[in-house]
């Protein structure tokens, strides 16, 4: 099976050969190096911008205005705080030329923990572009949905960030990429650059078939009738997890991978929570001005009288950035344990 990067750099193949891509470009993208992560090897659209973030934003916005379908990559999240000013301009250009104007572009960057990338390197970016009107925003769990969310995107007529949990782009799927080799170690010799020397290296792709994930569509990943846990990114697996552990005590968990950020699956959230009555919200961005928040106050606003319990999040701790060692890491955001602690708490919960 694929893992994620792979599934990614497959999507933009397909893309760059389907869908009109005309550049994947960011720091390192290009050859030799092909991405920090791999995700962009043996593109023939990809190359290396200067190490300027506002300058890649910009390059794609221009792009997209002429015309041309741009997917640009900021090589860590953590950077791109500083192109927050142009991401809204792109956000509101088709709503305030009154759809005169569209900007068909993606940004991928890769988000959250799990490499002890401490502070600099470690970042969590979906409460943030969230607050940004005139995106979608999507952040995949799995190669497979990484694959069919990032197609989607790349047909997209305005504005897509593709969060990339960096934790899981080594992590190989349970399910294989349309068109994708039986031979896990086939697909590597196929599309990974070796080690070295590059220069002579040519990718050998294989027939890759369509398959989009629609943009707003979230999935259930685990059925249950006591508690909700909603999750995307690293976290989900997490959540996942959790719900089977917890089954072996009797707790019924419903997991949902809400895949996309906005829009998002508030029907299938709220035909979840109407079933428990109780839900609880987990991903690893800090907890003050969360996305979950959102969806907590939404869920009480709408679902009040259906809850058996008050919603809960479980999130990063409200700290400046996560550190370099190993506990530090793992205290600063949600871990397995926390989340089947917090799901334990909340089914026994009674009104």
């Amino acid at each position: 099976m694929a893992n994620m990067a792979q599934a990614i750099r497959m999507a933009l193949h397909y893309a760059e050969e389907n869908l009109g891509v005309t550049d994947i470009f960011g720091e390192d993208v290009g050859a030799p190096l092909g991405g920090v992560f791999t995700c962009t090897q043996g593109l023939k659209t990809a190359w290396n911008s200067p190490l300027d973030e506002r300058g890649i934003i910009g390059a794609a916005m221009g792009l997209a205005m002429a015309g041309n379908r741009p997917v640009a990559e900021i090589q860590f999240c953590d950077y791109i705080y500083n192109t927050i000013d142009l991401l809204k301009i792109a956000g509101n250009t088709h709503w305030a030329t009154n759809g005169d104007w569209n900007l068909p572009m993606v940004v991928r960057t890769p988000v959250g923990s799990g490499i002890r990338g401490s502070m600099y390197h470690s970042h969590s970016f979906d409460a943030t572009m969230t607050h940004i009107p005139g995106w979608k925003v999507v952040m995949p769990s799995t190669p497979l949905d990484a694959y069919g969310l990032l197609i989607s995107a790349c047909q997209d007529p305005n504005p897509v960030m593709f969060l990339e949990p960096k934790a899981l782009l080594r992590v190989k799927g349970d399910e294989r990429i349309p068109g994708e080799p039986e031979d896990d170690r086939a697909l590597s010799k196929l599309i990974d650059a070796p080690l070295g020397d590059r220069t002579q290296w040519k990718p050998q792709w294989p027939t890759l078939e369509a398959y989009a994930v629609p943009i707003g569509k979230g999935k259930i990943v685990r059925e249950g009738t006591q508690v909700t846990v909603v999750s995307y990114g690293r976290t989900l697996p997490l959540c996942a997890k959790a719900a089977a552990t917890l089954a072996e005590e009797g707790i019924s968990a419903e997991v949902i991978d809400l895949r996309s950020l906005w829009p998002y699956d508030w029907e299938m959230i709220k035909a979840s929570v109407q079933k428990t009555g109780r839900v609880l919200y987990v991903n690893e961005d800090t907890e003050v001005t969360n996305f979950g928040e959102h969806l907590v106050r939404r869920t009480v606003e709408e679902l009040f009288y259906s809850l058996l319990a008050p919603p809960r999040l479980v999130a990063g701790k409200f700290i400046p950035g996560i550190g370099l060692a190993d506990a530090l890491e793992m205290a600063s955001v949600p871990q397995q344990a926390d989340i089947t602690a917090a799901v334990r708490s909340l089914a026994g919960e009674q009104p």
